[in-house]
C-alpha cells in the first residue's frame, strides 16, 4: 500500500560542474570545500558528482522508484543544482510550490523544463510561487527548511536566515501545514541551516537530532507530537547528525517502502536502529562522498513527488509497456 508520506517518484538533477558552493558556506557548518584548487581537480570532483547522481538515481529506480533525472551543464553557474528540493515541491491535490532561495547562484537553479514535465506527466492544478520574496531578503528554502509531515499536516522548521516566518506562514496558510518552529545550536552555538539535515519524517518513523533543539521543552513537544502520530522515534546523536543520518528520504518502491540515506549515514546508524527502520523500510544506502562535500546529501537530492499521474491513452494497435529502470527527462 501507498504512504501518502513516501512518494513513489523523484525529481533529480545529474550536474556536470559541481563544486561545494562557496556562496552558500557562511551558514552552512556541513559544508567542506574538497580537494579542487586546480582545474584538473575541480573537473575529477565534478565526474565524480556526475556519476554519484548517475548511481543513486539507477539504485532508486531498479528499488521501484520512478526517477525523472535532468542534466544541468552549469552554463548559469548552478553547483548545488545537485539539490532540485529547496526550490520546489509538490503536494496531493495537484500543487506545486516555488520557493525563495537565499544564495543568488542557487535561485538559477529554478527551471521551468521540470515544472513542464511535472505538468505533463502529473495532474496539477496550480503552481504558487513564493519565489518574489526574494526582493524582500524574505527566504524559504523547500524541503530543506522545512520537514513537512504530510499525514498530521505539521510542518517541522529550524530558524534560519534560510527559513523566514512570514514565507512559512504564508506555505502553511496555502498549504495546510502548522507550523513548528524551533531554535537550534550545534557544537559551535550556530543555527542548523537547513531542518532536513537533523531530522526525517518517515510513515512508521522519525528520525531526529534531539540534542541540536535549544529549549528542552519545545524538544520535549516535538518528540511528543511525533510519538502521537503512532511512529517510533529515533534520536540521532551528533557524530551521526555530522554523518547526514537525518538527511534520508523515505520512498515507495516495486516492493514495499525503502529508506534511501546515504553509505556514510548508513554506517553511522546503529545495529538497534537500523532493526527499528527496517520493520517498515527497506534500508537503501547510495554513495554519494562527493555530493556531500556541498553540504547536503541524499534526502537534498531528491524532490519527491506528491502528485497523481496521468493516466496515459493505450494505442489499440501496441502494448503499452514501460521499460524497467529507465529514466524520464533530459538525457
Amino acid at each position: 500500500m501507498l504512504s501518502i508520506q513516501a512518494p513513489a517518484a523523484v525529481v533529480m538533477v545529474r550536474p556536470h560542474r559541481f563544486f561545494p558552493n562557496p556562496d552558500t558556506a557562511g551558514d552552512n557548518a556541513f559544508q567542506r570545500t574538497g580537494n579542487a584548487s586546480s582545474d584538473a581537480q575541480r573537473r575529477e570532483l565534478a565526474i565524480a558528482a556526475r556519476d554519484e547522481v548517475t548511481a543513486a538515481a539507477e539504485a532508486l529506480s531498479a528499488a521501484g522508484v520512478r526517477v525523472h533525472l535532468f542534466d544541468d551543464d552549469g552554463a548559469h553557474n548552478t553547483p548545488d543544482s545537485a539539490f532540485p528540493n529547496n526550490w520546489f515541491s509538490t503536494h496531493a491535490g495537484g500543487h506545486v510550490a516555488l520557493y525563495p532561495m537565499h544564495n543568488a547562484n542557487r535561485r538559477r537553479e529554478r527551471r521551468t523544463d521540470i515544472v513542464d514535465l511535472l505538468k505533463s506527466e502529473y495532474r496539477v492544478q496550480d503552481v504558487i510561487d513564493y519565489s518574489g520574496l526574494e526582493h524582500d531578503d524574505i527566504f524559504l528554502e523547500g524541503t530543506g527548511a522545512m520537514v513537512l509531515d504530510h499525514v498530521a499536516r505539521i510542518a517541522y522548521t529550524a530558524r534560519s536566515r534560510r527559513a523566514n516566518p512570514v514565507a512559512l506562514e504564508r506555505f502553511c496558510t496555502h498549504f495546510n501545514f502548522e507550523p513548528m518552529c524551533f531554535d537550534t545550536a550545534d557544537e559551535n552555538g550556530r543555527p542548523v541551516y537547513h531542518t532536513n539535515v537533523m531530522m526525517s519524517i518517515a510513515t512508521a518513523f522519525a528520525l531526529v537530532g534531539f540534542d541540536l533543539i535549544s529549549d528542552a521543552r519545545r524538544r520535549d513537544e516535538i518528540r511528543q507530537r511525533l510519538t502521537d502520530s503512532g511512529r517510533s522515534v529515533i534520536a540521532l546523536d551528533a557524530a551521526q547528525i555530522a554523518s547526514f543520518a537525518g538527511n534520508a528520504l523515505e520512498l515507495s518502491g516495486r516492493d514495499g517502502r525503502v529508506l534511501a540515506l546515504s553509505r556514510r549515514a548508513f554506517d553511522s546508524l546503529t545495529l538497534r536502529q537500523r532493526k527499528l527502520i527496517e520493520r517498515s523500510a527497506q534500508l537503501l544506502p547510495l554513495d554519494v562522498p562527493t555530493i556531500e562535500l556541498a553540504g547536503g546529501s541524499v534526502r537534498c537530492m531528491l524532490a519527491g513527488i506528491h502528485l497523481a499521474r496521468r493516466e496515459r491513452p493505450l494505442l489499440p494497435s501496441l502494448p503499452c509497456v514501460e521499460p524497467v529502470a529507465a529514466f524520464d527527462g533530459l538525457l
